[in-house]
């Protein structure tokens, strides 16, 4: 089995999950937050659909800056339509599942690094920072957002139901 086989199934199932929270999201509590200094739902809605598109970045580039001395830092995404969040993450999730897929193991066994103003923060295998920083990452915000719904008055049924 290829690193990729062993990848997909929780890739698919986390994706589905989180897919289910993004569409709970409602536009008229974007500016919501637990606490002064705690991000807002919508920062997390941005964040959590935007985490998945960095599959394609960690599996084809080496590297990535988050602050880089040349150029601007990264941002998360601020659109304020929980539709066009929900239609981003959809695209992303298609592409991400894509790259995956074709990613041989020897890809995936390669290092990736991610910086700020040039300086290394970490390095790890592709396939370890997939599972890091797309995958247990998802999961981390998609339980933030979910709490936060939850405290709105948001009704679901739990992720992992059964």
């Amino acid at each position: 089995m290829t690193i990729a086989e062993m990848i997909l199934p929780e890739f698919d199932a986390e994706m589905a999950s989180t897919r289910v929270i993004l569409a709970l999201v409602p536009k008229q509590k974007f500016d919501w937050k637990a606490a002064e200094s705690l991000h807002t739902i919508g920062w997390n809605a941005n964040h959590l659909a935007e985490i998945v598109g960095w599959t394609l970045a960690i599996i084809e580039e080496d590297e990535f800056d988050i602050a880089p001395v040349d150029g601007p830092k990264h941002d998360v995404p601020s659109i304020d339509d929980p539709s066009e969040i929900l239609a981003n993450f959809d695209e992303a999730v298609l592409a991400a599942r894509a790259s995956i897929e074709s990613a041989t193991d020897q890809r995936l066994a390669e290092e990736w690094s991610m910086k700020m103003g040039g300086q290394i923060l970490f390095t790890m295998t592709k396939g370890s920072c997939l599972r890091t920083w797309v995958l247990n990452h998802s999961v981390h915000h998609r339980g933030i957002l979910s709490v936060y719904l939850r405290m709105c008055g948001v009704k679901m049924t739990p992720v992992y139901d059964g």
